[in-house]
């Protein structure tokens, strides 16, 4: 009997266990199937930020780092060996042409004069010796109470004398250019340096400094840089293009800038006015030279800075943002809108940078717009509220 009754409360158990499941996995289905139902559900189009692509005029620009030069820099340099007796200029100062910077002992070029003085009198004594000789040789040569070669010698002897006053006179001339070196004054107008030597020292000879000192013309300055080979290239073909579109010649005249070393643009603009004669083979640059006026002595030779040449302007030129454009092994594409709102992605070629911009060769039409923001949420095909604004540069107005 127990065992009939213990039958009975297992198969009631169980009809209770599988009515349990039946309804767990009820609900269950309906909980996948109402999930599915959510997925399906179409969310509206995305609102992005869009610009229109309009063609404009830019100027190209390219950047070359550079280095500051004088308009004159002139080495002042010790002509004579001595001890420097003195120093007549304040260091980093201005100096005036003429005026005088450093003086050398001068004592022993001024007994170099007095020797070579005494040089010349002494031959001047002799000249005048051998030219009376001459005088009373000449008379008995013509009655012949001397013989011709005794004649000859007395020509000679005063041939010989006249020699020796010219070499004195060289030789003093040279001694009192030597005590004028003593002297060292500016060649120019200009700002002088920190000067090498100081008093008592020994100066025109190695390992004491030959040069002393450098005066540097800086109311105007030239800054020179150097264009790789493949650079210098570019520019020729856009200097000729520019010809051949007949750009006036007064824009190519003041067309460089100078980017300073804390990125601040120096107001005054410069010009090209040197271009050497071969690029190098050791390092496959050619060295350029532009000069920019300095009236208010900011810029220093030595400084280091980037020169901003003005290549030629564009005309109806299509710029984008860099920020706009993908690139993947060299390949560059963006998302354009389409009439109807979705998003196409569009392989293009792109050229020159300008500021932060990039030129499109091709790929891109005139008023066809591009997103702007939130590039790599897009896809392709993906319908979008196109919402139209301007891209505000930093750089290009």
């Amino acid at each position: 009997m127990l065992f009939f009754l213990l039958l009975l409360f297992k198969i009631d158990y169980n009809l209770t266990n599988m009515k349990f499941t039946l309804y767990a996995l009820l609900l269950s289905v309906l909980t996948i199937s109402s999930c599915k139902e959510e997925k399906h559900v179409k969310l509206p189009p995305q609102k992005l930020k869009v610009i229109e692509i309009i063609p404009r005029t830019v100027p190209i620009y390219r950047e070359f780092v550079g280095q500051v030069y004088g308009k004159s820099d002139i080495p002042i340099r010790a002509r004579v060996e001595g001890f420097l007796d003195d120093i007549h200029f304040k260091e980093g100062s201005t100096v005036k042409k003429g005026q005088l910077l450093y003086s050398i002992d001068p004592d022993p070029f001024k007994q170099d004069v007095a020797t070579e003085e005494s040089r010349l009198a002494q031959s001047k004594t002799n000249l005048i010796q051998k030219e009376s000789d001459l005088e009373r040789v000449e008379p008995l040569a013509e009655i012949d109470a001397v013989s011709k070669r005794e004649l000859d010698m007395a020509r000679a002897q005063r041939d010989a004398a006249r020699s020796e006053v010219r070499a004195a006179k060289a030789s003093l001339e040279l001694a009192k250019i030597n005590l004028g070196y003593t002297k060292i004054y500016s060649p120019l107008n200009g700002l002088i340096g920190k000067t090498l030597a100081r008093q008592g020292e020994f100066v025109g000879k190695d390992p004491n400094p030959v040069i002393l000192n450098t005066v540097s013309r800086v109311d105007s300055v030239r800054v020179q840089f150097f264009l790789s080979e493949n650079d210098y290239l570019l520019m020729a073909r856009e200097y000729k293009a520019a010809k051949e579109e007949k750009f006036k010649e007064e824009d190519s005249k003041e067309n460089v800038q100078l980017i300073l070393s804390d990125r601040s643009t120096y107001k005054h603009k410069g010009h090209i006015d040197f271009i050497d004669r071969n690029v190098d083979p050791t390092t496959g640059a050619i060295l350029l030279q532009a000069s920019f006026p300095n009236p208010d002595r900011i810029i220093r030779p030595g400084q280091f800075g980037r020169a901003k040449i003005n290549i030629r302007n564009a005309e109806n030129a299509l710029l984008v943002p860099q920020k706009c454009l993908k690139e993947l092994q060299g390949d560059y594409s963006l998302f354009v809108v389409n009439e109807e709102n979705k998003v196409e992605n569009r392989a293009v070629e792109i050229g020159l940078a300008v500021d932060d911009f990039r030129l499109i060769k091709s790929g891109l039409k005139p008023g066809e717009k591009i997103i702007l923001d939130g590039i790599q949420k897009v896809r392709a095909g993906m319908e979008i509220v196109p919402d139209l604004v301007e891209f505000e540069s930093r750089t290009v107005k």
